[in-house]
């Protein structure tokens, strides 16, 4: 019964988002990366509706937070800016409100006072904790269709698609340098 369940899912998803504009003739690389982007989108609008609506919290808050939970010890504005892959304006204005709101604190570095160290605040640790837990949840709600071999073999070879699209990258970076 479940895999009659699951085929009729899967011929569902066929005819929506992106996917739905393959033609027979399409290559399944084009197709596979459609159905991927189109997943992705609707994990992380998923995710993005559930922390505004449970915690009035947007993703790249949420996203901040996890930086600086991972890290007890704080971060510099520099490092958050790189982590979270956003311009510095974009950390200070996260930082300005979530020290407004008491989950960070930003303190001067001992050996450089123009440099700031960022880190939770007690709140900020106990607030995103329980965040965190309820948002792993909600993952495992999001993959429960999928098996634990299948989630590994998944993660494995999109480990391996990312290793590849890193390589390309270095090779074009390289030869565009050898050209110049």
């Amino acid at each position: 019964m479940k895999a009659d369940a699951t085929r009729t899912l899967l011929n569902n998803a066929d005819g929506l988002g992106h996917e739905a504009r393959i033609e027979q003739g399409d290559h399944a690389a084009l197709k596979l990366w459609l159905r991927m982007l189109a997943c992705t989108t609707q994990i992380e609008d998923e995710i993005r509706r559930r922390l505004r609506e449970r915690f009035s919290m947007s993703l790249a808050r949420f996203d901040y937070l996890a930086q600086l939970y991972r890290k007890p010890e704080g971060l510099m504005m520099k490092e958050l800016s790189s982590n979270l892959m956003v311009t510095g304006g974009n950390v200070t204005g996260l930082t300005d409100e979530l020290e407004k709101e008491g989950l960070v604190v930003r303190e001067p570095r001992p050996n450089d006072r123009r440099s700031w160290v960022v880190r939770l605040s007690e709140t900020g640790r106990i607030s995103f904790k329980a965040m965190a837990a309820e948002h792993e949840q909600w993952i495992l709600e999001i993959f429960s269709t999928q098996d634990t071999a299948t989630m590994k073999h998944m993660s494995t070879e999109l480990g391996a698609l990312r290793l590849h699209v890193l390589a390309l990258h270095e090779r074009k970076t390289h030869l565009s340098k050898e050209n110049k």
